[in-house]
Formats: C-alpha cells, structure tokens, sequence
C-alpha cells in the first residue's frame, strides 16, 4: 500500500456511506428550495405578493438556516451528529404543514414564511452535521469530498426544477402537491443514517474546551454575526432598532466573556465578511434566476436554464481533486478564478435576449459560483482544526443569513425599483395605475412604490395586451437585466479580496492543511 494511498484514507470503516446520506440530506434541501423558487409565480398570483414580499418569504428560507447550522455547530462535538440528523429530520416533516397552512392572502405571508423558516432550520442542522462529518472522514481531501457532498445540492435543485417543469408547466398541478416532494428524499436521508456509528472532530478527539474552539472566531467573527443578527431582528422580526441593537451586542459581549476576550483570527474575520458575498450572491441569486430568466424568455426556458446551470455545478464539484491536481491551483487560487468566472456570467446575463446567449451566459455563471461554497467550507476546516465543528458552522450560517436578509430581497427590492423608475420614465400614466399600496424597502435605501403583483400577473397573462400592458411588462424586464448587472459587483469585490488573501499565504510560505498543534504554533 503506497504513503499516498494511507494518507487519503478515510478515517472510518462506513465514512462512504456517511457521506453518501449527508448527500442524501443536502439533496433533499435543493430539491425544496427548488421547488420553491419554481412557485414564486404561483403565490404571487394567488396572493398578490410584490417582488420584495416573495423575496422575503424566500429570505425566510436562508435565514431558518443561519440558526439551523449555528446553533448545530455549537451542539454537535457535545451531543453527537445522531440527535441533530432526528431533530432536522422532524422540523422537515413539520415544514411542510405549515407551508400547506397557507390559503387566503390574509395568513399566506405569515405561513409561508414560518414554514420557509422551519424548512430552511432543518437545512442547518443538517449541514451542522454533514459538513464536520465529511471533513472529519477524509482530512487529507476536504476540498475534494467536501465539493463532492455538496454536488448533492445542485443535484437537488436539477430534481427540483425538472418536477416543476413538468408539474407546474405541463401538468399545471397544485403548489401544495408540488412542494410536498420534497418529503419523498427526506424519508431517504433519514434512512441512511438510521443506525450508522459517526466519529467525533479531531478537536473533539483531543478534549477541546468549548472556549478553545470559540477562540479563532473571537470578537471579530461574533461582530459579523452580530450585524447580520441585528438586521434579523430589526427587520423579519420586527423589533425596536434600540432592542436589535441590544440582542447584537449581548451576542459580541456573550463571544467575549467565553473567549476571555480573544479578538480572534484576522484571517477568519475576512473569510465571514467573503462568505457573506458568496452567500448573496450565489444562493440570492439561485433563489430569483428561475423567476428572472423565466419572465426574460419563457416559465419553461427558465427551468430549463436553472436546470442547465445547476447541471453544470453538479458535474463540476466531482472535479475539485482534479482541478487542484492537474491546474496547480489552490483552494484560494480556484476561489479567485471562480470569482472573476462569476462577473462576467452575470454581465453576459443582463444583456441576454436569446436563448442561445442565455446558455452560454448562465454556464459561465455557473461555472463560476460551482466551487465557492464548499471550497470555503474546506479552507476554514484546513486552516482551523482547533475549531471543531464551530468555525465552518457559523461561516454557513452567515452565508445563509447573508443570502436571507442581503441576497434574496435585495435582488427582490432591485427588481421593484429598476422596474418601477423605467416604468414611470416610459409610461407615467401606466405606473400610476399599477403600483403598489405599500412601499417596498430593503436596508438604508430609499423606499420605492413597486409594481404590484396581481397587475403585473394580469399584463403578462393578456391575451391581448392594450399598450400600457406591453409597457408594463417591458418595464419588469428590463428590471430583471438591470438587477443581473447590480448583482455582478459581488464577486468582483470577492476577487479582490481573495487576491489578497492569496498574496498572505504566498508570503507565508504557501497554502498548507494544518493540524490543531501546528496551527496553535502558527497563531
């Protein structure tokens, strides 16, 4: 048996067949998620919702699972990955009959935004599990595994998409029979990890002290939970600024008091504020491209185009290995490639009037955004071993948090107000007649009177539509271009940041995997 050979062993006798169910897990996430973004047409029909509402019934859906992984990743070294996959496995079923809860405008917004929450917590707690595992099960080739566990959430969405496609499209079925699927992979996950013994973290192994683990975060990465946090709470939950405030700043003290105050790792500190992009610009962006591309061309080319793209990610993410091999990339070098991929997708997106340009722009995107989630996943898990389970869970949880309060109702609020300023510049008349009771707001941005839902439905249904209609719906396409060119500025920010990051490790000798006493001897 070759040295190479032991050292790319696994670390336990069924670690493929961990790996295989907490592909199963994430699997069953895109297969929801996709599903859902296939809807948004349908509740927005059905109950009238503006763009900036869908999108925070969709943010919904990323923040239950900031909570899901952090609060996971805190638990897991301590109670073990079994009484997580129980509790991920129950909120799933649970999901699902509160969405379904869903049927007059009157309780639509709030049941289909606390099942999204639910839905989007069992999500978390999964990948609080499935994540350390498979970092865990195969430490020599975390960037390769860990791309390869979550192939499954492409693999998901492809599934989720093709179901859409057929019962939405085709079939025109129901959205509650639609979306109740999802339950179908679920039973799948939790069957696989029914019985299966799981090994512990090697910070676990060594007896690692809570505080120890939460020392590389320090009062850095508590400050960028604690924003995201704070909008959390001034914003899906409605509370005083004064009281989110407060909740944000008893979480930074909270950090503090554990770590005795360690400021924690600069590095990581970057590494949160990039992953907060990604999770903006990736996953916000997969939760609107069906509806965006969907409304430029047709429902049906927009399912195909999700279908496509995410295609292309699960072929891709069995090819980590080979790329780092082959291309001499490392995880950072593939992390700034992907980045500059990434901008020019989403520029070739918002110019794209045929189906053809749409093809070879969304696949550029998609090659782009293939690597960034679990590549990072991999990086804080080689470079912070001493973190356990903790560190990777709360740069998944501010990602998903990011994509929740930044990602999903920006593009959403971006929609409403490119739509709305082109409307009102083309037809004034038009606009006056179709905007919305409500203003539409998103962060510290001006508040804008977007097109309101019903109307816009009923322009884009006319079977001949007067010229005010046309206007309308012209209006919300040239949104949809102006928001895919907005969006491109994210991973170019992202680029810059991960040169510089690359540039660090060059000048300390290169990118290596470290284990827990070669890290402490670093730091």
């Amino acid at each position: 048996m070759s040295n190479e050979h032991v050292d790319y062993a696994p670390t336990a006798p069924n670690a493929k067949r961990l790996l295989w169910a907490g592909f199963a897990a994430i699997f069953a996430a895109g297969v929801g998620f996709a599903i859902r973004g296939g809807i948004f047409d349908n509740w927005g029909k059905e109950f009238g919702f503006t763009a900036t509402q869908l999108g925070a019934i969709g943010g919904a859906g990323f923040t239950g699972f900031c909570f899901g992984i952090i609060i996971g990743g805190l638990l897991v070294d301590k109670i073990g990955y079994g009484k997580l996959v129980i509790a991920a496995f129950v909120a799933h079923v649970i999901s699902a009959f509160v969405t379904f809860g869903a049927s007059t405008p009157a309780n639509a917004y709030q049941m289909l935004t606390i099942g999204m929450f639910i839905f989007a917590f069992a999500n978390g707690t999964l990948e609080a599990v499935a994540n350390p595992l498979v970092a865990t099960l195969f430490p020599k080739q975390r960037t390769h595994y860990l791309n390869i566990l979550h192939a499954s959430w492409p693999a998901g969405l492809v599934a989720g998409s093709a179901l859409g496609w057929v019962l939405d499209d085709k079939m025109e079925l129901s959205w509650k029979i639609q979306l109740s699927l999802y339950l179908i992979p679920t039973v799948a996950y939790g069957l696989m990890f029914l019985g299966q013994k799981m090994p512990k973290s090697e910070a676990s192994q060594k007896g690692a002290k809570f505080s120890e683990m939460f020392k590389d975060v320090g009062i850095l990465g508590a400050i960028v939970v604690s924003y995201l946090i704070f909008e959390f709470c001034k914003g899906p939950l409605g509370l005083p600024e004064g009281a989110s405030y407060g909740v944000a700043g008893v979480l930074v003290i909270a950090v503090g008091v554990v770590t005795k105050f360690s400021i924690g790792s600069i590095l990581l500190f970057v590494l949160f504020i990039t992953h907060a992009l990604i999770g903006a610009v990736e996953l916000g962006t997969d939760g609107w491209i069906q509806n965006i591309t969907g409304n430029l061309f047709t429902s049906e080319q927009g399912k195909f185009l999700f279908i496509w793209t995410s295609a292309i990610m699960f072929s891709l993410r069995f090819c980590a290995h080979w790329i780092e091999k082959n291309l001499k990339l490392s995880p950072v070098g593939l992390l700034v490639v992907c980045s500059l991929l990434a901008v020019v997708g989403l520029q070739l997106s918002s110019v794209m009037h045929t189906f053809t340009m749409a093809l070879v722009a969304l696949g550029i995107y998609a090659v782009g955004k293939t690597f960034f989630w679990p590549t990072m996943l991999a990086v804080v898990s080689d470079r912070y071993p001493r973190s356990g389970a903790i560190a990777i869970s709360i740069m998944g949880g501010i990602g998903m948090l990011s994509a929740g309060l930044i990602g999903g109702p920006g593009l959403g609020y971006s929609k409403d107000r490119y739509a709305a300023e082109t409307l009102k510049q083309t037809n004034p008349a038009a606009y006056e007649t179709v905007k919305a009771a409500a203003p539409s707001k998103f962060l510290f941005l001006d508040p804008v009177y977007a097109i309101d839902g019903t109307k816009l439905a009923a322009a884009k249904e006319a079977k001949t539509p007067t010229p005010e209609q046309k206007a309308i719906v012209e209006a919300d396409r040239t949104g949809d271009r102006k928001t895919l060119k907005a969006d491109s500025f994210i991973p170019a920010i992202m680029a810059v940041i991960f040169i510089g990051v690359l540039l660090y490790f060059k000048a300390i000798g290169g990118y290596k995997v470290l284990k827990i006493e070669e890290q402490e001897r670093a730091a």
